[in-house]
């Protein structure tokens, strides 16, 4: 985990396809799977919400009409 106790994308993404393996065993009792799927839940928004963080902060460095590179907002392209 990263130093502010947080996890990365990465940790989470990793934890989310552990669950899902885990449910697509179908060994888990169903209160056990109720459990993991809810797990599987609250990791896909903490996934989407980094992405979304991600999206915003990005900017892409583009030529101006002079030859100059200059930061222009993700969302604008």
């Amino acid at each position: 985990m990263s130093e502010n106790n947080e996890k990365t994308f990465e940790e989470s993404l990793n934890e989310l396809e552990k669950v899902a393996q885990n449910l697509e065993r179908g060994e888990l009792s169903l209160e056990d799977a109720i459990t993991e799927f809810e797990k599987g839940i609250k990791l896909s928004k903490e996934c989407s919400e980094k992405l979304e963080n991600a999206e915003k902060r990005i900017n892409i460095l583009v030529k101006n009409e002079n030859g100059e590179l200059e930061e222009t907002n993700f969302e604008q392209e």
